[in-house]
């Protein structure tokens, strides 16, 4: 089973270039007016339309849950080679989990987190206050 997802984007080439950085991998089709990812791990299918106009929820964000905090690594260096990560966490609580995760925001304003959890936690946030909704603070979730 996979997931399928269908942004628009007003750039493809930048978001091309965004998602193959995300997902470690180029898209199966690729023309002027939309490109598809194909990804089995995570399991997912992600197509781009080419439109005039994006609006990305605000208070939207999407992630990519990993099994090691070395995938988070990984994917830490590859955003960073392409100096798209907005933030890096490690060891902070989120959303009533321990986690370490790193934030990037698409060319249309799309907030994904590449992430994995070490433990459940009563507490919904530590002491980042305020997580994942576009009021948190710039170190937890990006705005």
């Amino acid at each position: 089973m996979k997931t399928h997802l269908n942004f628009a984007t007003t750039d493809m080439a930048k978001s091309v270039a965004f998602y193959s950085t995300l997902l470690d991998t180029e898209p199966v089709k690729l023309l002027a007016d939309y490109a598809l990812f194909v990804t089995d791990r995570p399991g997912l299918e992600l197509a781009l339309d080419l439109s005039e106009r994006v609006t990305a929820a605000r208070d939207a964000h999407y992630g990519v849950c990993v099994d090691e905090v070395e995938e988070v690594e990984r994917a830490i260096s590859r955003l960073e080679r392409a100096n798209l990560v907005s933030s890096v966490e490690r060891d902070e609580t989120c959303c009533y989990a321990n986690q370490t995760k790193v934030w990037t925001i698409d060319p249309d304003g799309r907030r994904w987190e590449v992430y994995t959890v070490h433990e459940d936690t009563l507490e919904r946030n530590g002491s980042l206050g305020s997580c994942c909704t576009s009021d948190a603070s710039p170190s937890c979730c990006v705005a």
